[in-house]
């Protein structure tokens, strides 16, 4: 009878596995509406959708550095009916700059999948800063020690951590102004009120095609095809290393069965493939990332490897 009882309740993840998904999903983005976070959430989620059968929506849940959604996921019914965006800044940074979590990130969570690596820019109202690049930018702010500032999706956000490496390589003091999302503060950007930034692609864009903003460096190691005539802040800064990309996944919290985690992750890669998000994708300058759960988790510990160092090294602290 114990052997019996043993092997039925071997089979109850399985049957609730192949149920699912039973109700409606939540993808909760971890910052305010209008950033990248949230562009590649309703991308994937409107496609999921079609494929699952059951409404993938996204939740925006701001504030934190993102801790106010993790600790809320976190707490979730672990039945993959409850899912967040992990970044770099949640996943990677925060661990090592924040003094205490409310959870663990890679005890509380489970990796699903990866989905796309995004080139962040620096970019500066073109009104207010007459740096043309980020040479001039830097030799700008080492006149005016204190005087320039810039936006951030708020602390621990990519861009946060992409100026901070700026100015550590780069010896300056420039003033950080951190908001709830990228939405908020590019407000403030465009508005006057900020002197630059550094975010995702997408966001930034628009802004860079209608004039308002000047791109005066890409943070990925090569020029992108978007705006081919930026410079990296590699080349400019002849540090062959410097590199700020973000990048974006899926993860659930701690105890989503196996069977759930390996479902979603086959139909988030499928989804990937489709049509409709690689070209969503493309035209926001997104690369795409397919591969396992466990190629995804692999990916998390060699990005807090590397971030580590570099928020110890600056001294970056969140409160």
């Amino acid at each position: 009878m114990k052997r019996l009882l043993a092997a039925l309740a071997l089979l109850i993840p399985l049957g609730a596995a192949g149920q699912y998904p039973s109700k409606p999903i939540r993808l909760v983005a971890p910052f305010a509406p209008g950033g990248t976070s949230e562009i590649v959430a309703r991308s994937i989620a409107q496609e999921l959708t079609t494929q699952l059968g059951q409404t993938v929506y996204v939740e925006n849940k701001g504030g934190g550095a993102g801790t106010i959604a993790m600790s809320d996921v976190a707490k979730s019914p672990a039945d993959g009916h409850h899912l967040i965006i992990g970044h770099i800044g949640s996943l990677a940074v925060n661990p090592f700059a924040m003094a205490k979590q409310p959870y663990d990130v890679n005890k509380d969570f489970v990796p699903v999948a990866l989905l796309a690596r995004v080139p962040n820019l620096f970019v500066v109202n073109a009104e207010r800063v007459a740096a043309k690049d980020i040479k001039e930018f830097v030799a700008l702010a080492k006149a005016k020690p204190g005087e320039l500032n810039y936006g951030s999706a708020g602390n621990g956000s990519a861009g946060h951590l992409a100026f901070e490496y700026l100015k550590m390589v780069t010896s300056t003091d420039i003033v950080h102004v951190p908001y709830r999302g990228t939405g908020p503060q590019l407000q403030d950007l465009l508005g006057g009120r900020l002197d630059a930034t550094s975010a995702g692609t997408p966001a930034l864009l628009p802004h860079i095609k209608s004039g308002k903003l000047r791109a005066i460096a890409v943070g990925t190691l090569e020029r992108i095809a978007a705006l081919p005539d930026v410079p990296t802040a590699a080349e400019q800064l002849g540090l062959p290393d410097f590199e700020t990309t973000q990048w974006y996944g899926i993860i659930a919290p701690a105890g989503t069965p196996r069977e759930i985690v390996m479902k979603l992750n086959a139909e988030i890669n499928k989804a990937l493939r489709s049509s409709q998000v690689t070209q969503r994708y493309a035209s926001d300058n997104l690369t795409i990332s397919i591969g396992s759960p466990d190629d995804f988790a692999a990916f998390i510990r060699k990005e807090q490897e590397r971030w580590e160092k570099v928020v110890k090294k600056a001294g970056m602290k969140i409160e």
